[in-house]
C-alpha cells in the first residue's frame, strides 16, 4: 500500500483488506481506505472497481466477508444502516430521498423531533434548530417550505444538515455533482470545505477529475475491486491517476475519426413548445456527429424528447430521410429509424429487474416474434451478438442488468438501440457517471457508428466531449439555438458565449 498521509490528522475510519463476494462474483478483494478528521478524501476508479461496494460497507448496507473495519480505532461490524449512522457515518447520495410531503425541517428531524414540556412536537424548536444548521453551513433555505419541488442541490444540502444534526463525523458524498449546475457545485464545495475545516472527515466520489483536484486533499485509487494507491492531491496529476485507474495508458480520450458526411437524415424545422423551446431548426446528416450544447435548463433534452415523440410540441415538423414524422408517437420514430439513448439510463433506458438479454431484445420484439411468441433461442442469439459487439462485461446474459456497473449498463442501452439498425441515433449525456476508461470506449463506438453512416445527435454537458466528438456544434440558450459552429470554429469561449442568456437565435 502506498500511503502518503499526514501524521497529524487522526484517522476516524479505516477499512483494511475488506473482501465482499456475491455468489461467484468478487465485488471487492482488497477494499482499503483511511479517512481522517479535517480532510476531504477522493475515491476514484472505473465503474466496477469496487467503489460502491466499499461505500455500502461503510454505510452498513453490506457486511464484509473478511478484512478489518475500524471506527476511532475500535473494531466494528455494522449489521444495519442505523448502526453505521449511530457511529457517526452518513452517506449523501446523488439523488436524495426526502419525504416530499414534509417540510424541510421535518425532513431533517424525522423520527427524532424535539418536544415541548407536554411531550408534543415543538415546531418552533425544530424550525430554530434547522435554521441554525443552515447558518452553520452558510446557506439559505426556508425550514418551513415543503420538500416537494426542491432542486437536487437543495435536497443534498438538507441531507448534509441532517447528518451534522446527529453529529456525523464522516460524510460520504457519492457522485453528488452529477445533476448540479456550476453555481450549485460551487455552493456544495463551499459547504464541504467548511465541514472539513470544522473537523469532519469527508469521502468524495466523482468521475470528474477537475472536481477531484479542486476539492480533495488526498486521492485513493481502486481497480478491479482492489486498492491501488493513495496520494496527496498536490503530489500527483490526472495522467498518473488515470494510468493507475485503468492499468494502462489511455490514448486519445476522444478518438474522433474523419467520416464522410452524406445526405440529411434528420431535419427539424420551426419546432416550438410554449415555454420550453422555440423555433428549433437543425439538420443532422449521415455520418455526422452533431453536438447539442448549452447550460442546464436550456431545453436540449426537451427538444430530443419531442423529436423522438415522447413529449408533445405545438408547431413545427420533424423529417427523417425526407419523410414527415408523426408527432407524439415514439413507435413511429423507431420504425422511421431513430434510436434514443436517454439521459437517465436507469429510469428511462433500462428495465432494471430484467436480464441483460431481455433488455437488449426489448426493441426487437416485433421482428423476433413468431405468432406472438418470441423464441428464447432467437432472443438469446440477438442479445449475445450485440453484447459481444459492445463488449458488455457481464457474468451471464441472464443476470439482471441492475447488477452491472454504470458503464456496462450504458453499453446495454446502446446495444438495445443499435440492434434496431437505426439511421439516426440520439444520445443524451452518453458518458454521464461513466469512468474515464469506459468513456473512451463509448466515444470510439460513436465514432465507428458515424463512420458506418449513422447520423448522431449528441447532447452533452461536458465541453471536452462536445469539442472532441462533434463535427458540428449547436448551442442552446433559453430554449433557442443561438449558435451553429463547425468543428474548426468551436471553442470553449465560443460555446459559452452562445450559451449565456439573451442571445439571438441562429436562423
Amino acid at each position: 500500500m502506498v500511503l502518503e498521509q499526514p501524521d497529524d490528522l487522526p484517522v476516524v475510519v479505516a477499512l483494511r483488506g475488506a473482501v465482499k463476494t456475491f455468489g461467484p462474483v468478487v465485488a471487492l478483494s482488497d477494499g482499503s481506505i483511511e479517512l481522517r478528521a479535517g480532510e476531504i478524501h477522493a475515491l476514484v476508479g472505473e465503474n466496477g472497481a469496487g467503489k460502491s461496494t466499499l461505500v455500502k460497507i461503510l454505510a452498513g448496507v453490506h457486511q464484509p466477508d473478511a478484512g478489518e473495519f475500524l471506527v476511532a480505532g475500535q473494531s466494528v461490524a455494522f449489521k444495519t444502516v442505523a448502526e453505521s449512522k449511530a457511529a457517526g457515518i452518513s452517506v449523501i447520495y446523488q439523488e436524495p430521498t426526502l419525504f416530499p410531503d414534509l417540510t424541510v425541517a421535518e425532513n431533517i428531524f424525522v423520527g427524532r423531533q424535539p418536544h415541548n414540556r407536554l411531550g408534543l412536537v415543538s415546531r418552533s424548536r425544530m424550525r430554530q434548530q434547522a435554521h441554525s444548521l443552515f447558518e452553520r453551513l452558510g446557506v439559505v433555505i426556508d425550514p418551513d417550505r415543503s420538500a416537494e419541488g426542491l432542486s437536487i442541490a437543495d435536497q443534498q444540502i438538507i441531507e448534509i444538515a441532517k447528518a451534522i444534526s446527529i453529529d456525523a463525523r464522516v460524510l460520504v458524498m457519492d457522485e453528488p455533482t452529477a445533476a448540479l449546475s456550476g453555481a450549485e457545485v460551487d455552493r456544495l464545495f463551499g459547504v464541504a470545505r467548511a465541514l472539513r475545516d470544522n473537523g469532519a472527515a469527508i469521502l468524495f466520489i466523482s468521475h470528474r477529475f477537475e472536481e477531484v483536484f479542486s476539492l480533495a486533499d488526498a486521492i485513493t485509487v481502486m481497480r478491479d475491486g482492489r486498492y491501488i494507491s493513495t496520494h496527496r492531491t498536490s503530489e500527483t496529476d490526472a495522467g498518473s491517476i488515470v494510468r493507475e485507474m485503468v492499468g494502462r495508458d489511455i490514448g486519445a480520450l476522444f478518438p474522433k475519426a474523419p467520416a464522410d458526411i452524406g445526405a440529411p437524415v434528420l431535419e427539424v424545422r420551426g419546432l416550438t413548445r410554449a415555454g420550453v423551446f422555440s423555433n428549433i431548426d437543425l439538420t443532422v446528416r449521415a455520418g455526422e456527429i452533431v453536438g447539442l450544447s448549452g447550460l442546464v435548463g436550456a431545453g436540449r433534452t426537451e427538444v430530443a424528447r419531442a423529436i423522438f415523440g415522447i413529449d408533445p410540441y405545438d408547431s413545427g415538423e420533424v423529417r427523417v430521410g425526407g419523410s414527415l414524422l408523426s408527432r407524439g408517437k415514439p413507435r413511429r420514430a423507431i420504425l422511421a429509424g431513430i434510436g434514443f439513448v436517454p439521459e437517465d439510463r436507469r429510469k428511462q433506458g433500462l428495465v432494471m429487474d430484467l436480464s441483460v438479454m431481455r433488455n437488449i431484445a426489448l426493441t426487437l420484439r416485433n421482428s423476433l416474434s413468431r405468432l406472438g411468441i418470441i423464441p428464447p433461442r432467437a432472443e438469446r442469439a440477438a442479445a449475445a451478438e450485440w453484447a459481444q459487439r459492445l463488449q458488455v462485461k457481464a457474468g451471464s446474459p441472464l443476470i439482471a442488468v441492475s447488477t452491472l456497473s454504470g458503464g456496462n449498463q450504458q453499453k446495454v442501452v446502446l446495444a438495445k438501440w443499435l440492434a434496431t439498425e437505426p439511421s439516426l441515433l440520439i444520445v443524451d449525456e452518453p458518458t454521464r457517471g461513466i469512468d474515464v476508461g469506459t468513456k473512451s470506449e463509448v466515444h470510439r463506438l460513436l465514432s465507428e457508428l458515424a463512420g458506418r453512416g449513422i447520423a448522431i445527435l449528441m447532447i452533452s454537458s461536458e465541453l471536452p466531449e462536445i469539442l472532441g466528438m462533434s463535427d458540428r456544434v449547436l448551442v442552446m440558450s433559453e430554449g433557442r439555438i443561438t449558435a451553429n459552429l463547425d468543428r474548426a470554429d468551436a471553442s470553449p469561449e465560443a460555446i459559452m458565449h452562445a450559451a449565456l442568456p439573451s442571445k439571438e437565435t441562429v436562423r
